[in-house]
This record gives structure tokens, sequence and C-alpha cells, in this order.
């Protein structure tokens, strides 16, 4: 596969206005709604065996986030694309302002493998729907979703529209050598810095979506039984393999005890008493993720699962309490099903803390205090998050979900997606029958006094 010629036929095929029209760029996302709903089915199988998803979550997760998405864009897309017309200042009469949409050409998207389909396909539906073209690469490591998502993709696109890349590390070299319009990343912060890097060669602007250590607070007047019902969803979900679950635990110390026998509980309820031999639950990515998050599990301070099982690359949903921040386990975001508990005295004491550490993507508070949610949300720094809930702010069309700081930059999702992918072009129309001579020179008293009553 020859990447520099996609990325030159894309460049030849945008430049001829072909994918301007909404007409256009409609027809494109209902071809790919109708060939996701019919392909449905294999997308479960694929994801199913590269993480063990159950085909319930890959729809929930995976699959149906990316149709609720084209949705969302198929209704207001005719809305998203008009040109807005804006107030214009006196001193620019007589003339329209406005700011006019454009896409902003060839577009690169590099996705992980944790939600191989939904962060691949989200954001293609974003910038198709903005009017560019697009080259998908997926990762290597999620094989079986990249090949389901490339029959798609070969489906209802030509090459010169959107085309998939298949490959590793060779591949993404190749791709990052190009010059695209612009650069979509999901994934680590450390192949974030890189892509960064190889975009400022060609001044392409990037949206990086990574990660980190998304803490969850339990305040002491939480309910605690509904907190650890959704928090142990949150944070096994995908095996735990989430950008956005919660990283570890930050709970008051006087309700630790009580908090940590409602995991259990849980943990029990939710996943079996053996939740290795749950079929719906998943598995990790591949033998150098599951010896990583085993070698953060401290077997003296586990207080449930510890278990694991290499033939299946499962570890058990475990939970770890007395833990520092100076502990294995909070040295590195986990991305795996270990739940370390850390536990405060007063909720000044974890705005302090929180504000030594990198800006977390996602951030979580149980509390029945509406002055204690207002307090932690208003100090602290993250991307997006919850109160009394965990996850869910990411499943909607209606705000925009990214990072900050050290956890990325920019959003997508509905309008603030269809926006990342769009330069809003600012134009003045000067009307021709009025000509006011006072920006000319020579400069007379008299414009002196005008000028002043128009720009003050």
């Amino acid at each position: 596969m020859d990447i520099s010629e996609i990325v030159k036929k894309q460049r030849a095929f945008f430049q001829t206005g072909a994918t301007l029209p909404v007409s256009y760029r409609r027809e494109a996302l209902r071809k790919l709604k109708n060939c996701i709903r019919k392909y449905n089915a294999e997308i479960a199988t694929a994801v199913n065996a590269d993480l063990g998803k159950s085909a319930f979550e890959a729809y929930m997760c995976e699959s149906g986030m990316v149709l609720s998405e084209l949705s969302c864009m198929l209704k207001h897309l005719r809305s998203y694309a008009k040109e807005k017309t804006v107030w214009t200042p006196l001193a620019q009469f007589c003339s329209r302002s406005f700011k006019k949409p454009s896409p902003y050409g060839v577009a690169l998207i590099m996705s992980p493998w944790n939600y191989p389909f939904m962060l691949a396909l989200d954001p293609l539906v974003d910038a198709l729907a903005a009017g560019n073209t697009a080259v998908i690469k997926p990762s290597a490591y999620s094989p079986n979703t990249s090949e389901i998502i490339a029959k798609i993709i070969r489906e209802c696109f030509d090459e010169e529209y959107v085309a998939v890349v298949s490959g590793g590390r060779k591949e993404n070299q190749a791709l990052l050598q190009e010059h695209f319009d612009y650069i979509f990343f999901t994934g680590s912060q450390a192949v974030g810095k890189e892509v960064m890097c190889r975009a400022a060669e060609n001044l392409t602007p990037v949206t990086l979506e990574l990660g980190g250590k998304s803490p969850c607070i339990i305040a002491g007047d939480a309910n605690l039984k509904l907190a650890a019902k959704r928090l142990v969803f949150g944070k096994y979900l995908n095996c735990g393999q989430t950008c956005v679950a919660p990283d570890y635990v930050y709970c008051d110390r006087s309700v630790k005890d009580a908090f940590v026998a409602e995991v259990k509980k849980q943990i029990t309820a939710q996943f079996g008493a053996d939740p290795l031999e749950n079929p719906n639950y998943g598995k990790i990515i591949n033998e150098k993720h599951f010896d990583r998050i085993n070698g953060l599990i401290d077997a003296g301070k586990v207080v449930h699962g510890g278990s694991s099982n290499r033939d299946t690359l499962q570890i058990a949903p475990t939970v770890m309490q007395d833990v520092d921040f100076a502990d294995a386990v909070m040295q590195e975001e986990i991305f795996g099903p270990v739940m370390p508990i850390l536990t405060f005295d007063t909720i000044d004491e974890v705005i302090t803390k929180l504000h030594g550490m990198q800006e977390p993507l996602a951030f979580y508070v149980f509390t029945s205090s509406k002055a204690t949610a207002k307090k932690l949300l208003s100090r602290c720094s993250f991307g997006g998050g919850c109160v009394n809930d965990t996850i869910i702010h990411l499943a909607t069309s209606e705000m925009g979900f990214g990072g900050v700081g050290a956890s990325g930059m920019g959003s997508y999702h509905g309008k603030t997606g269809f926006d990342t992918f769009t330069h809003y072009k600012s134009i003045v129309d000067k009307k021709t029958w009025l000509d006011l001579p006072m920006r000319y020179q020579p400069y007379r008293k008299l414009y002196d006094k005008m000028i002043h009553m128009f720009l003050r």
C-alpha cells in the first residue's frame, strides 16, 4: 500500500470540491450508517475476538455509539454547515460579516485498541460531516476489528475519499511523514507527544485524546451503595481498559471500610463469584499489558480479587486498600481491572493533592453535598466527568469530549466534533455603494473625532 499515493489522491479529490455540498456529506453518512447496521453482528464478533467483549457491550460501547453520532450529524448537519452572520461594527458600515465553516482537507485519524471500532469511526463521522476526506489508521493490537473497519470503509467509499491503512509502527511512521491538514489521535501520552512533534513539522493542527490517572472521590456523605455499584461498572467495564475509567479511588477515611464492603458486594453481584468464569467478562488485549497490570498488583494490599489466567489473558476485578501515592500502582495509568483505594481526611486535602498531579482526562465525585461537588469541580482541572456516576458523560453528542493539559487537547462529539474538523473563515462582505473616507490619508481632525467615536 503506497501511503503517499493515497494522500495524494485524497488531496486531489478534495480540491475538486466534491465533498463541499451538504447533500454529498449526508449521503456519505447515510451509507456508513446503513453499512454499520448491516455488519453489526460481524462487528460484535470482531470486538469479542480482540477484547472478549460480549455482543451487548460491543453494541453499547462500540457500534451503538457510532450510530448515535451518525444520527446526530444527519439530524443537524444542515444547520452546522450554514454560514453564521455576526454583528458588524459601525466602523464597517455598510457590510455583512459572517463566519463560513470550511473543511480542513485531508484528515488523519489514528485510533487505539481499547475501543477499536468506536474510537476509529466516531471521529470519522465528524470529519466527513465537516467535509473532509480521511485516512484511518486502526491499531495493530486489534486486528479483527481493524479488518471489519476496512471492509465497511471499502464497501462505502472510494479510497480517494476514505481509506484505511493497516499495520503497525512502520505504517504509523510513514503516515506521520506525510503532510495532512488535520491529525486526530487517540492513544497514550508518549505516542501523542511524537504525533504532535511530527505534526509541528508541517504546522498541522492536532487533536490529542490521551488519558491519565482519573480520580474518583468518595466523600463522607456519599450514598455508598449506589457509589459502589456505579463505580464497579465504570472501573471494570472492558476490564478497566477505558481511557475515562476511574483509575483510583480517593475515599474519605471515615467511610472507607463501609465503602470497601459495598464494592466487594457489587463485584460479586455484577460479575459473579468467579468473574474469570463469566462469559461476559472480557480479557486484556495482549500478554504485554497482562504482565504490566499484574506487576502493579501488591498481593499484600489486595482485599478482593487478584487472581488471573495467562491462558485467557484475564485478570479478575481486583481491589487494593491501604494504598499510598508512592506505590507502583499510582505511578502510571493502570488501564486494567485494578482498583487502588487511598484515603483522605478533608476535601481541601484532596484539592491540594490533585493540584500537584497531572490533569486527568476524567474526574468523578460521589457526594450528597452540592457545595462539595461545586468546590471540587471548580478547583480541580480535568477533561470532563460526573457527579454521582462514572463514564456516562461521554455518551452524548450534546457535549464535547476531550482532555486538558497532560490528558489531551481538543474535543469532539456532536457540534463540537464538527467544529474540530472545521476551519471557520471570518469574512466581511463590503458593499460598493458607500465608501467612508476616514481611513484614508490625509487624516483630518474631523476623522480623528469620528474614529474615536467608532472605536471605543
